[in-house]
């Protein structure tokens, strides 16, 4: 339904207006379609300060917002009237939701203004983006409360073993996927494919690729409102890279191509090796520039680099290769309609705008820029040293990330200096702790 048919509708009584916050956690209010009406002409306020926070509400600090020059003012938020959807579980009249964005100066640091920026500078220079999202995670038997109560330790998982695609578990778990693609249709998530994954309990579900912010805006969707399937179901989910020492990795893949103005794909070239053409190699040889300087992007948390310990399945480097999983950007695809590149880096606690922004960003930069990638990765990625990397903790991706020029070009100067403020909040904060396993080691005799 129209926004502008729900407000007219007399058994219209409340809307929900959602922003997404850096963590990719939905937020925002529910109003009266009175309120709506002005709203949708002059859009609500909301303090930048949420943008500031961990999914915990904990307070990270964000220069000029909730420092000692901060004041937790009010900005503006913009309804975007294209992305109306219905609720799921919510009663007609009590079930529009409508996402929105900041605008003004708080523009700068809202992800989903960021991706709306790059995508306005990659049709500037002639290219039209066209992607899919892929989301890992697993899925528990366990309340939150319970999990809680075991310490996250010894969680019963929604499958008992490993499960790569296993049409047992898939059997098994019908409810499950049965109800995850029914809340798909009122929140119009173009949910492409859904599978078992590589652990217990482990799970993927597909977005199809699209254009604009509609695929990004979807992956947000999907990612809130899965985990609050699985609570009203007494069951839990995570998107954590890494839960648990034996679990595999957990990651959001982000599936890219382009187009040219007038709609024709340029990635494929009939007469070059795998039809790869010589803008889809300079789009590579952007990616292996620039994202190693972006990985704070891509890794976010304290525990986003524990997906790259030894033995799990994550990218070993900036590489690149033709139907090849062992590297960091698997080309898929075989005609001009479907050959992409795979951007395996993210994990799966990234923010979907933020991921789409900065990789577009650095392929087109290369395009631009005319860079040429290293030689394709043959053979196992993990058996050779790549010749670029990203960093491999979040000290160094703080340091890079802020001393990025290319960043501060694309994504912009306060973003940067506010994401990683924010994330050098965090690891501050999580140097403090003691964790389980440091007291079992050492606090005997160490």
């Amino acid at each position: 339904m129209k926004l502008d048919d729900y407000i007219a509708d007399p058994a219209s009584r409340f809307a929900t207006v959602a922003m997404t916050d850096t963590n990719g956690l939905l937020r925002g209010q529910m109003v009266s379609t009175g309120s709506l009406k002005g709203i949708a002409r002059n859009g609500m306020g909301m303090a930048p300060a949420q943008l500031a926070l961990d999914p915990t509400d904990v307070h990270l600090n964000m220069p000029g917002v909730n420092d000692d020059t901060g004041d937790f003012h009010d900005d503006p938020l913009v309804l975007d009237p294209s992305s109306t959807r219905r609720l799921p579980w919510a009663k007609p009249g009590h079930d529009l939701l409508v996402l929105s964005n900041f605008t003004g100066a708080s523009a700068e640091i809202c992800p989903r203004s960021i991706l709306k920026s790059v995508l306005a500078r990659a049709e500037a220079a002639g290219f039209v983006p066209k992607y899919g999202m892929e989301l890992e995670y697993t899925l528990f038997d366990e309340t939150p409360e319970s999990a809680r109560e075991k310490g996250y330790r010894n969680l019963k998982t929604a499958t008992t073993h490993a499960s790569h695609d296993l049409i047992i578990y898939q059997a098994l778990q019908t409810e499950w996927y049965e109800a995850l693609a029914a809340i798909c249709e009122p929140l119009k998530i173009n949910l492409a494919k859904m599978h078992e994954e590589i652990g217990a309990g482990f799970m993927e579900c597909c977005i199809a690729a699209g254009e604009g912010l509609e695929p990004a805006d979807q992956l947000v969707l999907l990612k809130n409102f899965l985990r609050a399937l699985a609570l009203r179901q007494g069951r839990s989910v995570t998107f954590m890279p890494r839960w648990n020492e034996a679990a595999d990795s957990q990651s959001i893949h982000l599936h890219v191509s382009l187009k040219d103005k007038a709609g024709k794909p340029v990635f494929h070239d009939p007469a070059q090796k795998n039809g790869v053409s010589q803008t889809f190699r300079h789009f590579l040889g952007g990616l292996q520039t620039y994202i190693g300087d972006m990985t704070l992007i891509f890794q976010p948390t304290v525990n986003s680099y524990r997906r790259f310990a030894p033995g799990t399945f994550a990218p070993p480097g900036l590489t690149w290769g033709y139907e090849n999983r062992t590297t960091c950007f698997r080309l898929v695809g075989h005609d001009a309609g479907s050959l992409r590149v795979e951007n395996r880096l993210p994990g799966a606690d990234t923010n979907p705008y933020l991921t789409a922004a900065a990789t577009m960003a650095a392929g087109v930069a290369g395009i631009l820029e005319q860079i040429e990638p290293d030689p394709e990765t043959l053979g196992s990625g993990y058996a050779q040293t790549p010749p670029r990397d990203f960093a491999r903790s979040m000290p160094e991706a703080i340091e890079r990330l802020q001393g990025s020029a290319f960043a501060k070009d694309w994504l912009g100067a306060r973003f940067v200096d506010s994401f990683t403020a924010t994330r050098q909040s965090q690891h501050d904060e999580f140097r403090r702790k003691v964790p389980d396993v440091e007291l079992q080691r050492f606090f005997d005799l160490g």
